[in-house]
């Protein structure tokens, strides 16, 4: 084989680590029938077989244990060269100022900055907590993760992923109220939804249920206050399902009825002249690759929200 794909070798290392496509499609945030069509490609283009398939998933063969040591080694390389790209460890220091939502800032965010602690110890981060979109034309901030693109033409933005919303409520609630069958139960319970606005309101009713305000027993325009309401017994509201999925106080509600709930768009978003700032690259580069994996519900701030 004279030239094949990095890839190939990526999603060999992941499976290999992981056991499962499954487990290897979300640390790479990629589909199995990408990674189970890499790992074909890889086994005819080298003439073995890697792996056994079997019910404990995918395991190793004497070829694919050798082969996954060297692997592993351009793997490290790889990322090594990543960082040369950026420059040297030492040399990314400084502060950077990232503008999020309240929910991202006070339960995502946190932990991913301990990660980036670690690897680069260098960097310092200051968190501007708002739901409103920063101004990075005047510096509010170096980097804004938003849930809708930028439309100044200075700002460079970049897709990073839908994160997907749920409905949950706390083990205690339902405990108390019962566990609704479906949707339309949700008429006979307390829900927890913002004051002002009537967005969630006007949801419910997309779902073909018809609630009013005073179905809202718990009311709040402060995201964070509304997600400990729902965390704390006050009632049935949306939330992020990686966060939901990470609270062991939580339930997610009607986990296999599709629901009509809308996606969050990710997008980081920096101005153009900070693009050449290594240490604003290295923290833009970071968030984009654990955001996918917070989504996926892989190794993010989800996991030590509570």
């Amino acid at each position: 084989m004279k030239e094949f794909d990095w890839n190939l070798i990526k999603s060999f290392v992941a499976v290999a680590e992981t056991g499962s496509l499954s487990g290897a499609a979300r640390r790479l945030a990629a589909s199995q029938p990408t990674l189970g069509r890499h790992i074909g490609e890889l086994e005819q283009a080298l003439g073995v077989t890697l792996f056994r398939r079997g019910r404990r998933g995918y395991e190793l063969t004497e070829a694919g244990s050798t082969l996954y040591e060297r692997g592993r080694a351009v793997s490290e390389q790889a990322n090594a060269f990543s960082l040369l790209a950026l420059g040297s460890v030492e040399a990314i220091e400084g502060t950077v100022r990232i503008a999020a939502s309240e929910v991202v800032a006070a339960f995502v965010l946190p932990d991913m900055m301990a990660r980036l602690g670690e690897e680069e110890p260098g960097i310092e981060v200051e968190i501007v907590a708002s739901n409103q979109v920063e101004n990075l034309l005047r510096r509010d901030a170096d980097i804004a993760i938003r849930m809708v693109r930028p439309a100044q033409n200075e700002l460079v933005a970049r897709k990073v992923t839908d994160i997907p919303l749920c409905l949950c409520a706390a083990s205690s609630y339902l405990d108390r109220r019962g566990r609704p069958k479906t949707p339309a139960d949700l008429a006979d319970h307390a829900l927890v939804g913002f004051d002002r606005s009537d967005e969630i309101i006007r949801g419910f009713t997309s779902f073909g249920i018809p609630v009013g305000r005073s179905h809202f027993r718990f009311r709040t325009d402060n995201q964070i206050v509304l997600w400990e309401a729902v965390r704390t017994g006050n009632g049935i509201g949306i939330g992020q399902e990686p966060l939901a999925d990470a609270d062991p106080e939580l339930e997610k509600l009607f986990p296999q009825v599709p629901l009509p709930l809308p996606n969050l768009p990710v997008w980081l978003a920096m101005h153009r002249d900070v693009r050449t700032s290594m240490r604003i690259r290295r923290v833009a580069d970071f968030l984009h690759e654990e955001l996918k994996r917070y989504s996926a519900g892989i190794g993010s701030g989800a996991n030590s929200a509570r």
